[in-house]
């Protein structure tokens, strides 16, 4: 069985220019529309493609337990642009990716959930990414998309 020793974790630099990293991250729902749309015209159909701008959003799911979501709902509340990391394990063997960094991200919604008698309560986070990068263990680095 793959010993799953990667981690998410968001990244960011505070006032002082120091990189602060926030951990421990439940969820991470990235989600990257490439919209393309068929040009049609009277005689024919589908004689071309119209190409939209490229979204990059994500939600991020935490237990309001600790510093977590104050941190967060902080960096959202500031406006402080961060990166969304995933990290390689240690030993490298269990992932198909070195890294997955989404970049220039902000947040723009925060959804606690209901505080009950049993269990920590949760805050979803919800925003965009400007730009992203991927490096795989095939390939040296794939080339960055980025959102004009």
């Amino acid at each position: 069985m793959p010993n799953w020793e990667s981690r998410l974790v968001v990244k960011f630099t505070d006032d002082l220019g120091a990189e602060r990293t926030i951990s421990p991250i439940d969820t991470f729902t990235p989600t990257f529309n490439l919209a393309a749309e068929a040009m049609h015209s009277i005689e024919q159909t589908h004689i071309g493609v119209i190409y939209s701008t490229k979204q990059m959003t994500f939600s991020i799911g935490a237990k309001a337990i600790g510093d977590v979501t104050a941190r967060l709902t902080k960096l959202g509340m500031d406006g402080t642009p961060f990166q969304i990391s995933l990290q390689e394990s240690a030993d490298g063997t269990d992932w198909s990716f070195e890294s997955v960094v989404m970049t220039d991200c902000v947040i723009t919604s925060c959804s606690p959930s209901n505080a009950t008698a049993t269990g920590a309560p949760s805050v979803t986070f919800s925003g965009f990414c400007l730009s992203s990068t991927v490096t795989s263990r095939a390939d040296a680095a794939l080339t960055p998309v980025t959102v004009p």
